[in-house]
């Protein structure tokens, strides 16, 4: 088996060697005065975004090398993932390799790993392992492994009963579940134990999120996995640049449940271009009137409290040193759409986008006119002005990686969906997944789903260490994109009844689109963030 693992590791570093000379001439090609240009860079973005994939692939691929070492179909499940990552980065340089930095033929040395371990008698001989196995063991300890099954016992009792209805009707998500997942602590994750949540501080923090998020993205992504995002994104806020008195006086009630969040940050004119937003938070007496539109600003209607970036300095060309970050405190509101009215003739509307997938907890164009928040309510105080794009992105970073274990949870329901089906229903006299291409497809879905897996552990302990921003960003556009493929071959194992709404696996088709979207669009993150980076980490290496 170690021998099989060094032979991938040397596939791994033949794909690395590519990714390596494709930084290097994107960096050049954007260099302006010694630093990369964004305007360069945008000259080349067919490159930069294959040039992000592949990285991120590569990251993944050298996290299942580790993984693989711990058993022979640990091993297995491994290969069969770098394999298919080594292939696909050869068929983005294919033909472009000059674009790439590198010579003709420097994929070679790779092929015959890559053909041994893409054949169908290999990949079926996982499959017929899948019934012993399911998609591998995780290799977490004695206290996660306890988390996971107490949050996966909860989506399968309380969650899924509610998944299929709640979708079909574009229901709101039931009371029971919030009070259920605050009676486990979900709500409070990431808030530090002095002020009443379960953060101590350390690689467990994250690991505990990435478990409790995967386990409550099985239940359903719209009324389970995503319920916890948004208490952290904003609890990541107030712990970073919040006052003592603000975190004494919100985090407690975040952590209870007690305070439900939702979080504003896109506007109609800008999406993940985050530094442009220009909703505005003019000082008045005692506090600041907020005008402007928000959209896409899920749980809106039933929060409490809402993560508001808004911008304070009116100068334009300040840009995302302009903005700052506020609490908005409303009453919550079933239902699609809220009216809101101040003793002073403030007004704070909102309505619901109407989605394919993701629903529960709905998200909203907001509308605020001459709405006036507390000068407390600026997280920060006086301090916080102008710290609001940095205070954003932090909480996004963990966002982005509770992404990728949403996107690791979803296809775990579509593999288990997709495995299921196949073993019970016939076609042309036998069972689905005795067919060859039946078994290639569930055994690819099984090692793309342990390396998502993976990919978000080794993330959060990143994270933990105080690290990880890049590849938290690597996680999220690799395994969200993976979700789209095996929430598609789950449906199409079911065939017709793949289509039908009596099967969930629709839904998890239609949910998995989004997680490409948001917490930074796909294309924004790969050209604004990973190949950026990747280009700087070059340039300054040259």
């Amino acid at each position: 088996m170690t021998k099989e693992l060094d032979v991938a590791a040397a596939a791994v570093d033949t794909a690395a060697h590519m990714v390596d000379g494709a930084s290097q001439h994107l960096a050049h090609a954007a260099a302006d005065d010694g630093r990369v240009s964004v305007a360069r860079l945008d000259e080349h973005q067919v490159l930069a975004y294959d040039l992000a994939h592949a990285a991120s692939a590569v990251q993944a691929c050298r996290v299942m090398l580790d993984y693989g070492a711990r058993g022979d179909f640990q091993s297995h499940l491994a290969r069969a993932f770098i394999a298919d990552a080594v292939w696909d980065v050869g068929t983005r340089v294919l033909g472009r390799e000059a674009a790439w930095g590198i010579e003709a033929g420097d994929l070679g040395d790779a092929l015959p790993f890559v053909e041994t371990h893409r054949a169908p008698t290999f990949l079926t001989a996982i499959a017929d392992q899948l019934d012993r196995h399911g998609t591998g063991p995780s290799h977490l300890d004695d206290d996660l492994e306890l988390a996971r099954e107490t949050f996966r016992k909860f989506a399968q009792d309380k969650i899924r009963p509610h998944a299929e209805h709640v979708h079909r009707e574009n229901e709101d998500i039931p009371e029971e579940l919030i009070a259920g997942l605050a009676e486990l602590g979900g709500f409070g994750l990431s808030v530090p134990e002095e002020f009443g949540g379960f953060a101590a501080g350390g690689e467990s923090d994250y690991l505990g999120m990435v478990v409790a998020t995967e386990e409550l993205s099985w239940g359903s992504l719209g009324i389970g996995g995503s319920l916890i995002t948004r208490p952290e994104i904003l609890t990541r806020a107030i712990v970073s640049g919040g006052t003592d008195e603000q975190k004494q006086r919100w985090l407690p009630k975040i952590a209870s449940g007690e305070l439900l969040v939702g979080v504003m940050v896109t506007e109609p004119d800008y999406g993940s271009d985050v530094a442009n937003v220009k909703v505005m938070a003019t000082e008045v007496d005692g506090g600041y009137s907020i005008n402007g539109v928000k959209t896409w600003a899920t749980f809106a209607g039933r929060a409490d409290v809402i993560m508001l970036l808004a911008r304070t300095d009116p100068d334009r060309s300040a840009s995302h040193r302009g903005l700052s970050c506020f609490v908005v405190e409303k009453e919550p509101a079933p239902g699609h759409s809220f009216s809101f009215t101040q003793d002073g003739g403030g007004t704070l509307e909102g309505r619901a986008i109407d989605t394919i997938g993701y629903r529960g907890m709905h998200s909203y164009e907001v509308a605020f006119s001459d709405w006036v928040v507390p000068a407390e309510n600026l997280i920060g105080g006086d301090a916080g002005k102008g710290r609001g794009f940095y205070l954003q992105m932090e909480g996004f970073e963990n966002g982005r990686l509770q992404t990728a274990a949403r996107a690791v949870g979803v296809m775990q329901a579509a593999f288990d969906a997709g495995l299921a089906y196949a073993q019970e229903r016939k076609v042309f006299g036998q069972l689905v997944f005795d067919y060859q291409l039946s078994k290639v497809k569930l055994a690819r879905m099984a090692a793309l789903i342990q390396a998502g897996r993976q990919f978000s552990y080794d993330v959060a302990r990143r994270m933990g260490r105080g690290d990880g921003t890049l590849e938290a960003s690597m996680a999220k556009a690799y395994v969200c994109r993976a979700a789209e493929w095996v929430t598609r071959e789950a449906m199409q194992l079911h065939g017709g009844m793949g289509y039908a709404e009596e099967y969930p696996v629709s839904r998890y088709f239609v949910d998995a689109r989004v997680l490409s979207i948001f917490e930074g669009a796909d294309e924004t993150l790969c050209l604004r963030v990973i190949a950026r980076r990747l280009a700087e980490q070059a340039l300054s290496a040259s």
